[in-house]
Protein backbone atom coordinates (compact mmCIF):
# COMPACT_ATOMS: atom_id res chain seq x y z
CA UNK A 1 0.00 0.00 0.00
CA UNK A 2 1.31 3.45 -0.76
CA UNK A 3 1.59 5.87 1.90
CA UNK A 4 0.39 9.51 1.99
CA UNK A 5 2.57 12.18 1.09
CA UNK A 6 1.84 15.52 2.28
CA UNK A 7 2.49 18.11 -0.52
CA UNK A 8 2.83 22.14 -1.01
CA UNK A 9 1.73 24.30 -4.09
CA UNK A 10 1.44 27.44 -4.58
CA UNK A 11 -2.17 28.63 -6.25
CA UNK A 12 -4.12 31.85 -6.09
CA UNK A 13 -1.04 33.38 -5.06
CA UNK A 14 -0.55 31.36 -1.74
CA UNK A 15 0.78 28.16 -0.59
CA UNK A 16 -1.02 25.22 0.32
CA UNK A 17 -1.12 22.07 0.67
CA UNK A 18 -2.73 18.64 0.14
CA UNK A 19 -2.12 14.90 1.19
CA UNK A 20 -1.98 12.10 -1.49
CA UNK A 21 -0.21 8.50 -1.83
CA UNK A 22 1.87 8.40 -4.66
CA UNK A 23 -0.12 6.51 -7.43
CA UNK A 24 -3.06 9.74 -7.20
CA UNK A 25 -0.11 12.25 -7.05
CA UNK A 26 1.15 10.55 -10.43
CA UNK A 27 -1.92 10.28 -12.17
CA UNK A 28 -3.01 14.14 -11.24
CA UNK A 29 0.65 15.09 -12.52
CA UNK A 30 0.04 13.08 -15.66
CA UNK A 31 -3.13 14.61 -16.60
CA UNK A 32 -1.17 17.99 -16.55
CA UNK A 33 1.52 16.87 -18.41
CA UNK A 34 -1.16 15.56 -21.13
CA UNK A 35 -3.07 18.69 -20.97
CA UNK A 36 0.18 20.86 -21.66
CA UNK A 37 -0.31 22.77 -18.24
CA UNK A 38 1.56 23.33 -14.77
CA UNK A 39 0.60 21.04 -11.98
CA UNK A 40 0.14 24.15 -9.91
CA UNK A 41 -2.41 24.96 -12.45
CA UNK A 42 -4.12 22.16 -12.74
CA UNK A 43 -4.53 21.81 -8.62
CA UNK A 44 -5.96 25.30 -8.85
CA UNK A 45 -8.51 24.42 -11.70
CA UNK A 46 -9.69 21.52 -9.19
CA UNK A 47 -9.58 23.48 -6.55
CA UNK A 48 -11.95 26.31 -7.86
CA UNK A 49 -14.11 23.52 -9.03
CA UNK A 50 -14.68 21.67 -6.08
CA UNK A 51 -17.67 21.92 -3.52
CA UNK A 52 -16.28 23.49 -0.68
CA UNK A 53 -17.18 21.16 1.76
CA UNK A 54 -14.63 18.91 0.52
CA UNK A 55 -10.62 19.56 1.26
CA UNK A 56 -8.27 20.02 -1.66
CA UNK A 57 -6.97 16.50 -1.24
CA UNK A 58 -10.41 14.55 -2.01
CA UNK A 59 -11.02 16.80 -4.99
CA UNK A 60 -7.81 15.74 -6.48
CA UNK A 61 -8.45 12.39 -5.63
CA UNK A 62 -11.95 12.34 -7.69
CA UNK A 63 -11.11 14.54 -10.20
CA UNK A 64 -7.94 11.02 -11.06
CA UNK A 65 -10.53 8.72 -10.75
CA UNK A 66 -12.81 10.39 -12.63
CA UNK A 67 -9.97 11.21 -15.36
CA UNK A 68 -9.43 7.11 -15.41
CA UNK A 69 -12.99 6.54 -15.31
CA UNK A 70 -14.42 8.31 -18.22
CA UNK A 71 -11.40 6.31 -20.34
CA UNK A 72 -8.74 9.05 -20.58
CA UNK A 73 -6.44 6.79 -19.00
CA UNK A 74 -5.01 6.54 -22.02
CA UNK A 75 -3.38 9.77 -22.06
CA UNK A 76 -2.31 9.29 -18.44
Amino acid sequence: MSRVRKRSVTIHGHRTSFSLEDPFYEIIASIATSRGVTLAGLIAEIDEGRDRNSNLSSALRIYALDWVRNDNSNRV
